[in-house]
């Protein structure tokens, strides 16, 4: 084919500047390319150069690394407190040897750790990851590994390294071939999936199909039947009602499979909760297992919690997580589930003041749980300010904490200043009864081009005192309400 071509060029040139005209043609190849060079005296006006020169080997390199499976070409763009509320989940997650997930975090850690601008522990996250790795234990599961060093190595301008990593990888997939051109190989496609559930509903809902895939090829795999679940129940995770009959056939086939994942029975459990089955019982009896395993949040903990708050009581629900920081007095996660026990008690009070021994215990454990995650405290933060509001003496400590956050809201990003603005206005309106001014930050988090439940409320709410038509400034809500664009 490439000497036809070559025959065809010459053919046009010496139509155009004529045979008598090219003294010697010379063509050279490289890399499946060529170029063709006058190299005599013809006619300046018929001096041709036609060039098809192989690309430069930096973009030979981009090309080879932007065609890798790996979390660096996998559009995982995210904010950057999103990526740090992250990497404390997947701390939170454990790693207890044998873990089925644990390369997986290792892999996501180093990804995250670049993207925040920390080279040193990304290389050492997805390093970490290989020396959990014997030799006779490599296999397709390292080809995100080996993608992702060959990324963390190009950014840190080693090419030797980055070409290494990219030989490694090409080897894998050449003796570990996929199925077939069209679906990637069921190992890295679980990772995919596993990686994506982490992200937002869209990208849950591709990790759905992604499991499918790997699953159809390897049945038995029964983490990859149950994480399937998983994510779709993940992407229905804020609705109240039940879900569908599918996806809980699917639920209890998955827990029948998988039947010591403790985290997928308190899912179906609640899901049976919601659809008004008694289930207390069966639930206390999840909860006394879920205690004798190790600590972790894929452990069922806090789900079980949920379940305690939906069917049995915030009482017991505050009790189990009390009896499990008995067990592990240490676990900065429990700390966490604890502290949203207590806040569900004092926020969902109704008749009277709470009982101040349970404020403070839950004043505590939020302050403690905030300087536990430095990172990812902004949530924590809102709820140690609900908290104080619900009591009689403590209002004026909820005032600085808003106050504070407040004063420091140009360094919070889109999301975050949507989720204050929100938090602010409620907080405005039910506690501090100052209603115009609890319109004012309504409109605040409504007016932040960014899709979102707060957003999505606050509008909700701005609409209610419009429709009511007894607030002074219902004119100036409905213009508001005109000029906001849909999203």
């Amino acid at each position: 084919m490439k000497n036809y071509i070559l025959h065809q060029l010459l053919t046009w040139i010496d139509r155009i500047c004529g045979s008598t005209g090219i003294k010697q043609f010379r063509s050279v190849d490289g890399s499946g390319s060529f170029r063709v060079q006058i190299c005599a005296h013809v006619r300046p006006s018929c001096l041709l150069l036609l060039s098809a020169a192989p690309p430069p080997p930096e973009h030979r390199l981009q090309v080879h690394l932007e065609a890798l499976q790996c979390h660096f070409t996998w559009d995982l763009d995210s904010s950057r407190s999103r990526l740090l509320r992250l990497c404390d989940n997947l701390t939170d997650i454990g790693s207890e040897e044998g873990y089925v997930w644990l390369g997986h975090i290792y892999n996501l850690q180093g990804f995250i750790h670049h993207r925040l601008g920390d080279c040193d522990h990304a290389l050492a996250a997805e390093t970490f990851r290989q020396t959990r790795t014997s030799d006779s234990d490599e296999g397709p599961w390292l080809v995100v590994n080996y993608g992702n060093l060959a990324w963390l190595y190009h950014h840190l301008g080693d090419r030797a390294q980055s070409e290494s990593y990219l030989s490694k990888v090409d080897s894998l997939k050449a003796k570990y071939p996929r199925p077939s051109q069209d679906r990637l190989h069921p190992e890295v496609g679980a990772e995919k999936a596993w990686t994506l559930m982490k992200f937002s509903k869209d990208k849950k809902l591709l990790a759905v199909d992604l499991f499918e895939e790997a699953v159809t090829v390897e049945p038995d795999r029964a983490e990859w039947c149950t994480s399937q679940v998983l994510a779709l129940a993940s992407a229905h995770k804020h609705s109240d009602a039940a879900l569908d009959d599918d996806i809980l056939d699917k639920m209890k086939m998955a827990k029948e499979q998988d039947p010591e994942n403790l985290y997928l029975a308190v899912l179906y459990l609640s899901q049976r909760a919601k659809k008004e089955e008694d289930v207390k019982d069966e639930a206390r009896e999840l909860a006394a297992k879920i205690l004798l395993n190790p600590v972790g949040s894929y452990s069922g903990i806090k789900a079980v919690l949920r379940l305690y708050r939906r069917c049995v009581s915030d009482d017991e629900a505050i009790d189990l997580a009390e009896e499990a920081l008995r067990k592990h007095p240490d676990n900065r996660y429990l700390k966490r589930c604890a502290a949203l026990c207590y806040k569900w008690k004092i926020m969902s009070h109704k008749g009277g003041i709470v009982d101040q021994s349970t404020i403070d215990r839950g004043v505590g454990l939020l302050t403690e749980v905030i300087h536990l995650y430095p990172d990812s405290s902004l949530v924590k933060e809102l709820d140690l300010a609900d908290v104080y509001a619900k009591s009689n003496h403590s209002v004026p400590e909820a005032d600085r904490i808003y106050k504070n956050l407040l004063q420091n809201v140009g360094s919070l990003e889109p999301v975050d200043k949507q989720m204050l603005y929100h938090h602010y206005a409620k907080y405005l309106f039910f506690d501090r009864e100052q209603n115009g001014k609890s319109i004012t930050y309504l409109m605040k988090a409504a007016a932040i081009p960014l899709e979102s439940f707060y957003r999505r409320d606050s509008i909700k709410n701005l609409e209610k005192i419009r429709g009511r038509c007894r607030n002074k400034r219902c004119k100036e809500i409905e213009e508001f309400l005109d000029r906001l664009p849909e999203l």
